[in-house]
C-alpha cells in the first residue's frame, strides 16, 4: 500500500515539464523586476564584440503573444520528431520481416557485462551520424535486448548514456568536432597565437584512452548501479522455429547481409568525391570533407534518415521474402506503422517541452545566467587544476540550461580559450575538456530532446506505470555525477602527467 501511494503522488513526465515551465516563467519576471543582465562577449567579423543582455519577462504584452502566437511553429521546428517517425518506420518493418532475430542471434550468447560494453562502443561510433544516431539506437537496441529476452529498458538507457556521456570523448570525428574545432581556433587566433591552427586529431590519444576507461566504468554503473533499479518488463514464451524455416531464415539473412554491404558500399560511393558519377550527396562548395557531408547544403546531411529508411526496408523485404515471413501477408505495408502506435505520449511530451525550451530562448534565461558564468570565471585568478575543476563544473551547468554544445562554445570559447592559453594550457586541452563537461551536461538536463525521447521509448515497454522524469533521475544521476568524477581525475591526471593529447598536442603550452 504504501508503495503504491508512493506512486500516485510522482507526477508523470508532461505535468512535470508544465511545473517547470511555470517555474521558469515566475523566475523571468523576477529576474526582470531585479534588472538581471550580464555582459555577452562574441566573435563577430574576426573581432571580439560585448553587448548587454536582459532577462525579458515572459508575462508582458509581447511575451504573451509570443507563447501563444508561436506554439505550433515552435514544435514544427523541432528537427527529431521527422527523424523520429522515419526511423520507427523503418525499424517497425524490420520487427514485422523477422530480420530482428538473427540480427540478435550474436548478442545472446553474451553475457551482460560484454553485451552492455559492445552496445557502448556501438553508440560510439554510430554518434559520426549526429543526433539520429539516438533516434536509430534506441529503439533497434532495445529490440535486440528484448529479442534475446534481456530487458530493453536496459537497452535503451546504455544507448542514451553512452552517446551523451561518450560523445566528448568519442574519437569518431563529426560535424561538430569540426565546428567546435573552428570557433576554437578563432578564439585562439583573435586574441592571443595568430598562427594557431586547430587539427581534428590533436587530441585523438586522450580520447581513445577515455572512451576505453568510460566504456568500462559505464559498463559496470549500469550492470551493478542502474539495470537493477530500471523497471522490468514481463518475459515472452521463446518461439520454436521448425528445422525447414531455420534453413529459410539463415538463407535469408545471409542475402540480406550481402544486399545490406552492398547498399552500404553504393552510399559510400555516392559521398566519395572525384570519381565518375560519384560525390553527388555531397556539398562540393564546402572547405573539407566533413563539412561537405553535413552542412546544411549537403544532400547527405538532409537525406540521411532516408537513406537509412531505404537500406533497412529493402533489406528486410529480402530477409522477409526468402524466409516466407512476408508472404503469408501481401499486405505488408499495414507493418509499416506498428512501432509508431506507441508514439502519441512522446509526441505530446515533445510539444510541451517546445513550448519550454522556446519560453527559456525568448526570456534570454540560459544565456544571461551562462554569461555570467563565464564572466564570473574569467574574472577569477585560477589556474592549473583549480581552473580545470570550475570550468568543468561551470560548463555542466551551462549544460543544464543550454544542451547545445556548439550554442554552449559559442558564448564560451572566445573569453575562455584565451582564458586557458594565458594560463598555459592549450586550446586542444581546453576543448577536450569542455566536450566531457559537455556530455555530463546533457545527460542531466529534460531539456535535452533526446532524454524526452528517451523517456517515450522506455514508456513504450512499461505499461504498468507512467515513467516520471525525476524517477529516471533518481536511477541515473549517481551513477552520471560518479563518471563526472572519473572524468575529472582522468583529465586533471592527464594534465598533472603531462601526456600527450594526440599527434604534436598537449595540455599545456
Amino acid at each position: 500500500m504504501t508503495k503504491n501511494k508512493k506512486r500516485k503522488k510522482q507526477f508523470n513526465p508532461i505535468i512535470t515539464i508544465l511545473i517547470i515551465t511555470v517555474f521558469i516563467i515566475i523566475i523571468s519576471f523576477i529576474l526582470n523586476l531585479i534588472g538581471f543582465e550580464a555582459q555577452k562577449t562574441t566573435i563577430v567579423n574576426n573581432k571580439l564584440e560585448t553587448s548587454l543582455i536582459t532577462i525579458k519577462n515572459i508575462i508582458s504584452i509581447d511575451g504573451i503573444r509570443f507563447i501563444f502566437g508561436n506554439a505550433i511553429t515552435n514544435y514544427q521546428i523541432l528537427e527529431p520528431i521527422g527523424f523520429l517517425i522515419v526511423s520507427l518506420i523503418g525499424i517497425s518493418f524490420m520487427n514485422y520481416s523477422g530480420i530482428i532475430k538473427p540480427i540478435s542471434k550474436p548478442f545472446a550468447k553474451l553475457k551482460n557485462f560484454a553485451l552492455t560494453f559492445i552496445v557502448l562502443i556501438i553508440s560510439y561510433l554510430f554518434s559520426f551520424i549526429g543526433d539520429y544516431s539516438f533516434l536509430l539506437l534506441m529503439p533497434l537496441v532495445a529490440l535486440i535486448y528484448k529479442e534475446i529476452d534481456k530487458n530493453p529498458v536496459t537497452g535503451i538507457v546504455t544507448v542514451f548514456l553512452g552517446l551523451t556521456l561518450g560523445y566528448g570523448s568519442g574519437f569518431i570525428f563529426d560535424y561538430n568536432s569540426y565546428l567546435l574545432g573552428t570557433m576554437t581556433e578563432q578564439a585562439a587566433v583573435i586574441d592571443i597565437d595568430k598562427n594557431y591552427k586547430f587539427h581534428l586529431a590533436s587530441n585523438l590519444y586522450i580520447m581513445i584512452s577515455t572512451t576505453i576507461i568510460l566504456s568500462i566504468i559505464i559498463t559496470y554503473l549500469i550492470e551493478k548501479r542502474i539495470a537493477p533499479k530500471l523497471p522490468k518488463i514481463k518475459k515472452e514464451d521463446i518461439e520454436v522455429v521448425e528445422v525447414e524455416q531455420e534453413k529459410n531464415n539463415h538463407r535469408g539473412f545471409i542475402v540480406s547481409l550481402i544486399i545490406f554491404i552492398l547498399l552500404i558500399a553504393l552510399t559510400v560511393y555516392l559521398i566519395i568525391p572525384g570519381l565518375p558519377y560519384s560525390g553527388i550527396l555531397l556539398d562540393n562548395d564546402a572547405p573539407n570533407y566533413i563539412v561537405s557531408l553535413f552542412s546544411d547544403n549537403a544532400s547527405f546531411k538532409e537525406g540521411l534518415s532516408y537513406i537509412i529508411l531505404l537500406i533497412m526496408m529493402i533489406t528486410s523485404l529480402i530477409y522477409g521474402k526468402i524466409s516466407n515471413n512476408i508472404n503469408r501477408d501481401k499486405n505488408f505495408s499495414n507493418h509499416l506503422a506498428p512501432n509508431l502506435q506507441g508514439l502519441g505520449y512522446t509526441l505530446a511530451m515533445l510539444f510541451f517541452i517546445s513550448q519550454l525550451i522556446a519560453i527559456i530562448n525568448w526570456t534570454n534565461l540560459g544565456e544571461v545566467i551562462a554569461a555570467n558564468l563565464i564572466n564570473f570565471m574569467a574574472s577569477l585568478e585560477f589556474s592549473g587544476v583549480l581552473l580545470i575543476l570550475t570550468f568543468f563544473i561551470i560548463t555542466v551547468i551551462i549544460g543544464i540550461f543550454i544542451p547545445s554544445a556548439v550554442a554552449k562554445w559559442l558564448l564560451i570559447s572566445p573569453l575562455i580559450v584565451p582564458l586557458f592559453m594565458r594560463s598555459n594550457l592549450t586550446p586542444e586541452f581546453t576543448q577536450f575538456i569542455f566536450q566531457m563537461a559537455d556530455g555530463v551536461g546533457k545527460a542531466i538536463t529534460p531539456l535535452f530532446l533526446y532524454f524526452i525521447i528517451m523517456l517515450g521509448y522506455v514508456q513504450n515497454y512499461v505499461e504498468e506505470e507512467k515513467i516520471t522524469i525525476f524517477g529516471m533521475y533518481r536511477i541515473l544521476i549517481p551513477s552520471i555525477l560518479a563518471i563526472a568524477g572519473i572524468l575529472i581525475l582522468v583529465v586533471v591526471g592527464w594534465f598533472i602527467i603531462g601526456l600527450p593529447l594526440g599527434p604534436y598536442s598537449y595540455p599545456a603550452l
